[in-house]
Order: structure tokens, then sequence, then C-alpha cells
């Protein structure tokens, strides 16, 4: 599917695979293989940002992806990020949706919302607020009427 398609029907935490459509090379050819990785890959639906337009600067649709976090003893040092623009040439697919019951730990940045977590339930989301405390963040609960949306509309398999 079209990077469009990911930006106007998954819902934020879904998990998105992209690919160019390209074999992965051996891993002897290092340089073709980091190639590859930077137009292949998976990562978590974080944000979806409107087009803007600035008196010096523009910016179309796009959304982006967390494809992890690097770092030790509990400490993240970074965190890989990916923005794709709706007009991207790469292919991409909903892998996972969040489940009915799933919390959203989301923080009001700009025009539209940031993921911040995906947690199993309310009791997790808290207690992972309460950890990492973000001064404009709640919670949102991913409710049955979405998950059934998705359903009838034939994003999902029912």
């Amino acid at each position: 599917m079209s990077a469009h398609i990911v930006y106007e029907s998954a819902p934020l935490g879904s998990v998105i695979q992209y690919s160019d459509g390209t074999a992965k090379p051996p891993a002897r050819f290092t340089k073709k293989l980091a190639a590859w990785e930077s137009r292949n890959g998976v990562g978590r639906l974080v944000e979806k940002e409107p087009p803007r337009e600035r008196a010096t600067y523009s910016s179309p649709v796009h959304f982006t992806l967390h494809e992890g976090d690097f770092g030790q003893g509990g400490i993240i040092i970074v965190s890989v990020r990916r923005t794709w623009s709706v007009e991207s040439d790469l292919r991409f697919e909903i892998v996972e949706r969040p489940s009915i019951g799933m919390v959203r730990v989301l923080q009001e940045l700009g025009d539209s919302p940031e993921l911040l977590h995906l947690a199993q339930n309310r009791e997790a989301a808290e207690r992972w607020l309460a950890n990492n405390q973000y001064g404009r963040a709640y919670l949102e609960e991913v409710s049955a009427d979405e998950v059934g949306a998705d359903v009838i509309e034939g994003r999902t398999a029912a």
C-alpha cells in the first residue's frame, strides 16, 4: 500500500513495515546492505503530521515511525525515528494495529498528537507515565468503536 493510505488509515501505535521491493543483499556487501536497510524496515507509528505552510518553509503531509531505542542500563542514548512523506515511493504495510483495551500515552505537540508509549492497559500506562514525566501527556484508550470501524471499513481482518 502507499504511504498516503498509511497516513489516512493506520492509527497511532500501529506497527508499519516499509520496503523498496528489492532483495536483501548478502552481509559481505556492507555498503549495499546499509543502503538496503535504510529503505527496508519496520517501526511503530508515533506521529502523523498535516501539511504546514510558513513564510519561509513548507512541509508536506508526513508520518514518523519509531524503529527502536539504543542504550544501556535502562538509559536510552539514541532513539531511532524515520519520517516519510506521503509521496514516498516505498511500499508500506500495516503489520499490527493496537488492540482493544490498550492505552496510548500521547502528548500534544503542534497540530497533532505524538505517541510516547503504547501500554497493554490503563494501569501500565499510568505506571509508565509516573516514571516518565511529560508536562502535556494524556491517556487515550483504544476503543472497540475504533477497532470496529477498521473492520467495517475493511482495514483489518474481522
